[in-house]
């Protein structure tokens, strides 16, 4: 799905690339003749090429001249090859969100928002189409018994899609983008997510080998930061990454990566997060990675992190840094972990937290680090060590605290 196909071709990419005015059959292919030749191949199991399409036109008496062939072939190839349409936009290198909310609403996020694309469908039948067959191409199943569906594709892209009539009006579909390589932190300062010298203090963080989470709302680079951050790691020591769906593709030469697994049509086989992560604790990591922390795994990350895990992380979804421990709170609550217990675990094994935000123009940056601290009354709170300004991060009350745990490590800010 990275290179781009005949079928991004044939949708008329304007000179040097970028994305494509409309996707539509030529003129000389109508919509029920492609969808006849559609149906044909599809009982035979035959690829669109352009014999089997002018021996499908001659199976229904159609004559047709070399170009409205080659219309009828595009459009099949656009519908039935990679993601069709949306082909020309995956293979964008600054593309991390494909969403299409209609067959003439299609948009992307390149960092700075979402934007509107010229791309066009035929029609809502075509969208639910390109979803049902992405859907079948991840193992899972996507109808009107089973509407919704959440995958990963098999080159990596995170497959999200709803059916009518739970999406109002046409087919909702989200791809979410994962690169076959991570970020280097030099990019990273480059394209201004990281401040002018924060790399050093991210590098002091896991040379340090202090347990931390990455959290941020949607869409704000928690896997790209964390990604990047276990390239950090030593070449002699062990990641095991347990994810929901594999998305982290961190540039270390010794990753373990494991990944859940829904249950089949009988409902037997699931594989859920919190089974990856007690089976990852026997596998001797050296760092234990949950790619986001959202139910009763986290007991068991805390309990891992509390017996000797030094050095592991993970996402959280959260608004703000200071709402991480009311929300691994709620988390703990799901596997029956009272509150006292959750803090209790919780100031001996999280040392830090790096928070993503979006600025006002949809850019993504580490808008704040803090360090956590235990009151009085044993509950946890983050008190800010750092935030992004525009020329480094600033220090904040919480800085000598980080410090000193940097420096116990080995680590120097």
């Amino acid at each position: 799905m990275r290179a781009r196909t005949e079928a991004g071709e044939a949708v008329g990419l304007p000179p040097g690339g970028g994305a494509p005015d409309a996707v539509v059959p030529r003129p000389g292919a109508p919509r029920a003749l492609v969808d006849a030749v559609r149906l044909r191949l599809a009982e035979t199991g035959s690829e669109p090429t352009p014999a089997r399409v002018a021996a499908a036109l001659r199976a229904q008496g159609r004559l047709l001249g070399d170009s409205a062939v080659l219309g009828v072939v595009e459009a099949l190839r656009s519908e039935m090859v990679g993601a069709g349409p949306l082909e020309p936009l995956l293979a964008e290198p600054d593309v991390t969100d494909v969403l299409v909310t209609g067959p003439d609403a299609v948009w992307v996020d390149r960092g700075a928002g979402v934007e509107r694309t010229g791309v066009r469908f035929p029609d809502a039948a075509a969208v639910r189409r390109l979803a049902q067959r992405l859907a079948t191409s991840a193992g899972r199943r996507l109808d009107d018994a089973h509407p919704w569906v959440d995958a990963r594709l098999p080159d990596g892209t995170r497959l999200h899609a709803v059916l009518p009539p739970v999406a109002v009006g046409c087919t909702c579909l989200s791809l979410r983008v994962v690169r076959p390589r991570a970020f280097a932190l030099p990019e990273l300062v480059a394209a201004g997510t990281v401040p002018p010298g924060g790399d050093r203090l991210l590098r002091a963080v896991l040379g340090a080998r202090l347990s931390f989470l990455v959290s941020g709302g949607t869409g704000t680079g928690k896997t790209t930061l964390l990604s990047t951050l276990l390239g950090l790691v030593g070449p002699g020591e062990r990641i095991v990454l347990a994810e929901d769906s594999a998305e982290l593709r961190p540039e270390h030469p010794h990753v373990v990566r494991l990944e859940t697994r829904p249950a089949n049509q009988e409902g037997t086989g699931r594989v859920s997060l919190r089974d990856l992560v007690r089976q990852a604790l026997r596998m001797r990591p050296d760092r234990l990675v949950v790619g986001e922390v959202r139910g009763p795994e986290v007991t068991d990350l805390l309990a891992a992190l509390n017996t000797g895990h030094e050095g592991g992380c993970g996402t959280v979804h959260a608004n703000a840094a200071a709402d991480v421990p009311a929300r691994l709170e709620a988390l703990g609550g799901t596997a029956g972990l009272d509150r006292a217990a959750l803090h209790s675990q919780l100031a001996a094994a999280l040392s830090v937290v790096l928070h993503l935000a979006r600025d006002r123009r949809g850019r993504r940056r580490v808008a704040e680090v803090h360090v956590l601290e235990q009151d009085g009354h044993g509950l946890v709170a983050t008190v800010p060590a750092a935030v992004w300004g525009p020329h480094g991060f600033v220090r904040e009350r919480g800085w000598p605290r980080l410090e000193r745990l940097c420096a116990r490590g080995g680590g120097a800010l």
